[in-house]
């Protein structure tokens, strides 16, 4: 856990991200960065349309924020808060911050790196070992993205 906050508590602020990429026309995807002593650092959501950005997942816009916050490209000791499991992208972005731990809410059978598809952080040869933790409010996670899809149709 960060701090005196729970991990659903985090996880409901990367929710409140997703919901604005949704209202965006975005795939609904936000993402949280938290300090070792429980302190918001980077928040993001899904902007790659928008931005014109392939990169600009939720992930890697809460990596900007907060490396840009403490003015170091490194965030030891944190941890990432994410709805969805993170794609390959995203998993090689949080090595090389030396994120601590990403925690996510719902699986990504198609594009996770984590634990559906491929299961990069367990494969080794990175220079930086990340702990996960997938399922914090999945269903909540699950069901924006069936409902932004759905409504997409």
């Amino acid at each position: 856990m960060s701090g005196t906050q729970s991990h659903e508590y985090w996880m409901e602020q990367a929710i409140a991200l997703a919901e604005q990429a949704g209202a965006l026309g975005e795939v609904p995807v936000g993402a949280v960065i938290v300090s070792a002593q429980g302190e918001l650092l980077g928040a993001g959501f899904n902007q790659p349309i928008r931005n014109h950005d392939p990169s600009a997942h939720a992930e890697v816009m809460a990596l900007r924020d907060a490396a840009a916050r403490i003015a170091n490209y490194r965030l030891p000791g944190c941890q990432l808060y994410v709805t969805i499991e993170p794609c390959t992208m995203c998993v090689g972005a949080m090595v090389h911050a030396r994120i601590e731990r990403v925690i996510y809410g719902a699986a990504e059978p198609r594009f996770g790196a984590v634990e559906s598809g491929r299961r990069l952080l367990d494969e080794g040869g990175f220079n930086h070992r990340l702990q996960y933790l997938g399922g914090i409010l999945a269903p909540r996670c699950s069901e924006m993205m069936r409902n932004f899809f759905k409504g997409r149709r």
